[in-house]
């Protein structure tokens, strides 16, 4: 490929990529904004939440891939809920161990089993309870959405060719039933909007290889 031409798409992928980061800045901050103006008639509940966290590691570059695996999240969370039309905001602090089956080699020719990554997770979401009158006192079904911030605290990179990020953003979409107005069973999709972790630059002909969370969570949480 003509290396004007090749520079010209670059600066089109950079373009749209800081286009996708504001429009995700620009939710984030509404959503923020909407959490200062909940009414002090909401409900509160509070509880504790915990599940299973399906990572699937997406890398950048074909030559990579990793396979899923199972790990586990548990915490805290809070909810405000407007009355009568069921909106309202979810919050959590959940700590989560992500880990999955790495296809690489170390220098010594081993296979790199695996990565796994421990993160506090703070996920917020606006959240809407459908009314469905005749049977709200026992089951309620609900919808989420919104940002999560997930900050690493486990120390151990992926291998040593690869170094773990200190931060992952991602945009969470989920759904679940409301059961008894206590229990929640929910699952949620997170769409990694950083990278999870790249690989440290040995030369200058190595390709960047960057990975992206995208990962299924099944949480069941009781709210007092």
């Amino acid at each position: 490929m003509n290396t004007s031409v090749f520079n010209y798409v670059c600066k089109i992928i950079e373009q749209k990529y800081d286009i996708m980061k504001k429009i995700f800045c620009v939710l984030t901050v509404m959503l923020v904004a909407l959490a200062a103006t909940v009414p002090a008639s909401a409900q509160f509940k509070f509880g504790l939440k915990a599940g299973v966290a399906v990572n699937d590691l997406k890398f950048n570059q074909e030559l990579m891939s990793a396979s899923n695996r199972a790990g586990f999240t548990g915490g805290a969370m809070i909810e405000f809920t407007a009355p009568i039309v069921g909106i309202g905001l979810d919050l959590s602090a959940m700590y989560v161990h992500r880990s999955v089956d790495m296809g690489i080699k170390d220098t010594s020719n081993q296979e790199v089993d695996s990565d796994s990554r421990d993160y506090i997770d703070i996920p917020l979401n606006l959240k809407w309870k459908i009314n469905i009158p005749a049977v709200n006192k026992i089951v309620r079904p609900f919808i989420t959405t919104g940002p999560s911030f997930a900050f690493l605290v486990s120390k151990k990179d992926a291998s040593e060719f690869f170094k773990n990020k200190k931060c992952d953003i991602a945009w969470n979409f989920g759904a679940g039933l409301e059961l008894f107005s206590h229990v929640q069973v929910s699952a949620s999709y997170g769409l990694g909007m950083t990278k999870a972790l790249e690989t440290l630059k040995v030369t200058e002909e190595m390709p960047t290889i960057e990975g992206k969370n995208k990962y299924w969570t099944i949480a069941v949480a009781y709210l007092f």
